[in-house]
């Protein structure tokens, strides 16, 4: 019998239509999952039993009035613990924030899953503020990964991907400022899309500035586009969000492969001068062969961004100075219970001037006005989504790798937070150790549409996807920070 936690979020309101399945078993089978998950990985801060259970029996009630209130009505969710959830601590992985206060607002894209009925099952881990590009913290410790629990999940939405994964639901909300779902997407085997810039209303407003971007997480690129229908819905407190997209993404995704063919695709590798893992370099030439092979026009081409000395400096200035902004106000006892490596960089980021802002905003609008240019040559850009497979966890950067700060070995993610446009990450393949390999799709910004038709080509063309993780083995659970 199949176990509906292995179900995505399409295959689950199929079986509540038909009658084969209840919200209420598949919020079960879920919530076992998510135990799982956080005992041998570390992926949640919160698991809401009682809270899920009631939700899944008012819409297991509704599917069997034919009363549904969406699509997604009934289908299991986590949020990244950066985002409000009305009723639970937002932490943001840190002592700093202090649990008993009334947490009495969702965030936007919690509030439209709310409103479309889903099944809101708990809380996922992340560094303290989301400020690198693996999970771990002071407050929670590591999340490993799913693949091998040893290993990093990525980050900063570890916990999401992880739980992904394993099948503690098919949705999850994440946030991404640099490549926070596109990195542990690609570390953990699982789809995640950086919509454009102000596509996912956010609130509040990211201490990142704009670079940050909240994103769906999910099993494959239609549940993607599923969910993104939900979250992109207008919310008045975010006075940047876009206006609301003109046709539901769902429906880019009619025509499969045929859609593909005809696309001027440009397969950049290393971005000029990237050193990508052989394992890598070779899982992601297979996928873009196959995206040849379903007639898109590739072209092997480099998108004219400045040297990497210069984004990484320019994104460092803007990343830096949002991390001294959300902890300015700390006492001397916050401060010295902070991550070392985020006390760090909010030293540097205080050091900046205006002035040193400002030269890093020319950075990112000259880097936006030439992916711009190139677009209007090449509707999608292919890289691989990260040189390397998942790491040990516990660590900012690979051991013995001589690198410092996680945007070392996150070439290819951050730049195009910088110019806010879609990105995805998909798994193309594993390397020899089973570990998860990933594929990035960019497109020029309000390209959403594009990104995920190309993307769920690749999951129907049998090039995207790789073999579940194994439920991993009652054990210890990964070691935790103090709470």
């Amino acid at each position: 019998m199949t176990d509906l936690a292995t179900l995505t979020a399409a295959e689950l309101a199929a079986a509540y239509a038909a009658r084969a399945a209840s919200p209420s078993e598949a919020v079960a089978a879920v919530l076992r999952r998510a135990e799982v998950a956080r005992e041998t990985l570390n992926a949640f801060v919160l698991i809401d039993h009682e809270g899920a259970t009631e939700q899944a029996r008012a819409a297991t009630e509704r599917w069997r009035r034919g009363e549904p209130l969406s699509p997604v009505d009934g289908v299991p969710a986590t949020v990244k613990d950066i985002l409000l959830q009305r009723g639970h601590p937002t932490r943001r992985g840190s002592a700093a924030v202090p649990a008993g206060e009334s947490w009495p607002e969702d965030a936007p894209s919690v509030a439209r899953l709310r409103e479309a009925g889903a099944v809101l099952v708990g809380k996922t881990t992340t560094p303290e503020y989301g400020w690198k590009g693996v999970t771990d913290s002071p407050l929670h410790g590591a999340t490993g990964n799913p693949y091998d629990p040893a290993r990093t999940s990525g980050g900063s939405s570890g916990g999401s991907a992880a739980a992904v994964a394993l099948g503690a639901g098919p949705f999850s909300l994440g946030t991404d400022g640099g490549g926070s779902v596109r990195i542990p997407a690609a570390f953990c085997g699982i789809f995640a899309l950086k919509p454009t810039y102000g596509r996912v209303p956010l609130y509040p407003a990211s201490a990142f500035g704009t670079l940050a971007h909240v994103g769906p997480m999910t099993r494959d690129a239609a549940d993607a586009a599923l969910l993104l229908d939900v979250i992109s819905r207008s919310d008045s407190r975010d006075w940047s969000q876009l206006a609301p997209p003109s046709s539901p993404f769902t429906a880019a995704l009619v025509g499969g492969a045929a859609r593909v063919r005809g696309l001027r695709i440009a397969y950049s590798p290393r971005l000029r001068e990237v050193r990508v893992d052989r394992e890598v370099a070779d899982a992601v030439d297979r996928a873009v062969d196959r995206l040849a092979g379903l007639g898109a026009e590739v072209t092997l081409v480099d998108p004219p961004l400045p040297s990497f000395d210069e984004m990484r400096e320019a994104f460092h200035v803007l990343w830096f100075s949002g991390a001294a902004r959300v902890t300015e106000f700390f006492d001397e006892r916050q401060v010295a219970a902070l991550d070392p490596g985020l006390a760090e960089v909010r030293a540097q980021g205080a050091r900046y001037s205006a002035l040193d802002y400002l030269a890093a905003v020319d950075v990112r609008m000259a880097m936006g006005r030439a992916m711009g240019a190139f677009h209007e040559a090449y509707d999608l850009l292919v890289t691989p989504t990260l040189p390397i497979t998942a790491f040990a966890t516990g660590v900012e950067v690979p051991p013995g790798s001589g690198q410092r700060r996680w945007t070392e070995w996150t070439p290819f993610t951050y730049p195009f937070n910088l110019t806010q446009q879609p990105a995805a990450s998909l798994p193309c393949g594993r390397d020899a150790a089973g570990l998860p390999i990933g594929l990035q799709l960019v497109a020029p910004r309000h390209g959403d549409a594009t990104v995920l038709r190309v993307a769920h080509a690749l999951y129907e063309a049998g090039v995207a996807g790789v073999p579940e993780p194994p439920l991993p083995p009652a054990a210890p659970p990964v070691t935790r920070g103090g709470s």
